[in-house]
């Protein structure tokens, strides 16, 4: 790396009645492509307001180049006290010029003269990029950009920010953004940052080895003081580890599903044996729903069972708010029926986190201030529920409006998983969440006996969580798709769709094959080894990042650097081939099965 555009020597700053964080060193080269990831409340979004010189902490030096545009993109920005959206994006001192903001507004469909109160929280969201890129910045920090952004406007930004000339920081909670735009990652952890020039693809591997190393460190230190040091990180460790049995158990419940669906955009109405009348908590039959003269919903339909998990994913305005009303049937459709199983009880987790009252107490939130609570008709002791969901549990009587946006998201999913229901609601549930709570919002919802519907633009979350997807293009078409937001991607491809066309053009003209009742031998053997291989490819990959974590390898043997930057590559394009090899053997062996 040359000669660092920013830099932050000996950081630190108090806040509250310690050090928030101290000693901090952070270096940003013109190019750097750097995540930054820790848990709520660590202080994410207050380092990159010190870096953004909008904070002036307790001790360090700021050094940066003379000259250098610093833009940070918040993460709620006062919109609403302007007038309109165009009036916030040229406010200020350091107002972007007017043809600026409005070029980016058009490529996002943004129209800058929406009133700033009546605007929805993506609105809000693109009128804030558009300023902050207005500005024509050459270092950008980026506060959870892809927060409220739907699927193309995400996909927009990934596109921008791959062609961006300068550096960024970003602080996200969207795996699939940050694997695809990140070369080097940051980790703030109890008031220390660590810095590995790995992309957030290889950063599980380099907290496990960080963790590993503390753990030896720890058996020196007497068994009680381990266990309150130490309590979390195991938990973390050992949760991901789950979490990678459970994607095997995900992928078993998909291809259950995917025998019970038709054709693409259809479901099977017919299989009306006891066992599947039993499991059925909702069923659409060829449900419509119109506003006006557009067409929202139409002729869709699809038995629901317990235990399905259902992601809904669309871009903003395509109709997935109607279709989750029309199934929880807050709304009725215009033809078509839903019936739904008299036992359903339903909670519902949307956005509204602000309404936890600030000057209530953490126990009174989930426990009415007393020292228990009742989760699912199970008795636990409110602070060990609390350790559940990742919390210190000393913040038991800590205020709610001492906690980051975060932390309350966190303590709303607490208290609403602990309620009795046998349908859970989810819209949007990954906004202010870290990593490590998403990680384990995937485990509670695995672990979850009823259905779940998922409303989300999280492409990783929906790959990991979902075993239906339900997918929106605008035109009231739904595409019904057993997997995740990957499949549903793949199935929508233009050059998959051409390869299709093409291959039943042949097949027209061809001879009709001998149907095929197994695998061919090869095919069999790719589909046996093939796991084996990518699990080793995975192991070489993770370790060859780990090598390039040392910040001194560069200096020391750029040849070596060199070498192990090739050989990751080549190692992810053979794993990328296997993976999707494996994938259509998975897919034959299913229909031969069938």
């Amino acid at each position: 790396m040359g000669a660092p555009v920013l830099a932050y020597e000996n950081l630190g700053l108090i806040q509250g009645t310690g050090w928030l964080f101290r000693r901090l060193d952070l270096f940003v080269g013109e190019r750097d492509r750097l995540a930054l990831i820790g848990r709520n409340g660590a202080g994410k979004t207050t380092l990159l307001k010190c870096l953004a010189g909008l904070i002036d902490p307790d001790e360090g030096r700021r050094t940066i180049k003379p000259g250098l545009k610093v833009v940070l993109l918040e993460q709620d920005p006062p919109i609403a006290r302007f007038e309109t959206l165009r009036d916030f994006a040229l406010s200020g001192t350091d107002a972007p010029a007017a043809h600026a903001v409005e070029a980016i507004a058009t490529q996002i469909g943004l129209d800058l003269d929406r009133p700033a109160t009546t605007a929805s929280g993506g609105e809000r969201r693109r009128a804030a990029i558009a300023r902050a890129l207005g500005q024509e910045p050459q270092v950008l920090l980026l506060d959870e950009p892809t927060n409220h952004l739907d699927l193309a406007g995400i996909e927009w930004l990934e596109d921008w920010l791959s062609r961006f000339a300068g550096a960024f920081i970003v602080i996200s909670h969207d795996r699939t953004f940050l694997k695809r735009l990140t070369r080097s990652s940051l980790w703030l952890d109890r008031g220390t940052l660590r810095r590995a020039e790995i992309g957030y693809g290889g950063f599980d591997a380099w907290t496990e080895k960080v963790y590993e190393e503390e753990a030896r460190a720890a058996e020196k230190l007497d068994a009680k003081l381990k266990l309150e040091l130490h309590w979390l990180q195991r938990g973390v460790t050992a949760r991901r580890r789950r979490n990678q049995g459970r994607l095997a158990k995900l992928h078993e419940m998909r291809a259950a599903r995917a025998a019970m669906l038709g054709p693409a955009g259809a479901a099977k109405l017919a299989l009306e044996n006891d066992q599947v009348k039993t499991k059925m908590v909702i069923e659409a039959e060829k449900v419509s729903k119109s506003f006006g003269d557009r067409t929202i919903i139409k002729d869709f339909s699809l038995r629901i069972q317990r235990g399905d998990r259902i992601g809904l994913v669309g871009a903003n305005g395509t109709g997935k708010s109607t279709l989750l009303k029309l199934l929880t049937g807050e709304i009725e459709p215009d033809e078509g029926k839903v019936t739904r199983a008299r036992t359903l009880t339903g909670v519902m987790i949307d956005q509204q986190r602000r309404l936890l009252d600030p000057d209530k107490k953490v126990r009174d939130i989930l426990a009415d201030g007393g020292d228990w609570i009742e989760v699912r008709g199970q008795k636990k002791h409110v602070q060990g529920y609390l350790k559940e969901f990742l919390f210190d549990p000393g913040v038991v009587d800590t205020k709610i409006g001492a906690l980051s946006g975060g932390e309350r998201s966190r303590l709303l999913l607490a208290r609403e998983f602990a309620r009795r229901s046998n349908l859970l609601v989810l819209d949007e549930p990954t906004n202010d969440l870290d990593l490590e709570t998403l990680d384990l919002l995937q485990e509670v919802i695995a672990d979850y006996d009823g259905t779940v519907l998922i409303v989300s633009h999280d492409r990783d979350f929906l790959d990991r969580t979902v075993t239906i997807t339900l997918g929106l293009d605008g035109s009231g078409r739904v595409d019904i798709v057993a997997g995740g937001y990957e499949d549903w991607e793949r199935k929508r491809r233009p050059n998959e769709t051409k390869a299709s066309a093409k291959g039943t053009a042949a097949a027209d003209t061809a001879p009709p094959p001998r149907p095929r009742t197994k695998l061919s031998y090869k095919d069999q053997r790719d589909y046996d080894l093939l796991p084996q291989r990518i699990e080793a490819l995975e192991a070489e990959i993770a370790r060859d990042e780990n090598i390039l974590s040392d910040p001194d390898l560069y200096r020391r043997d750029p040849e070596r650097f060199a070498q192990l930057t090739a050989a990751i590559d080549k190692a992810r394009a053979e794993r990328d081939a296997a993976e999707e090899r494996w994938l259509e053997l998975a897919e034959m062996a299913e229909s031969l099965a069938g």
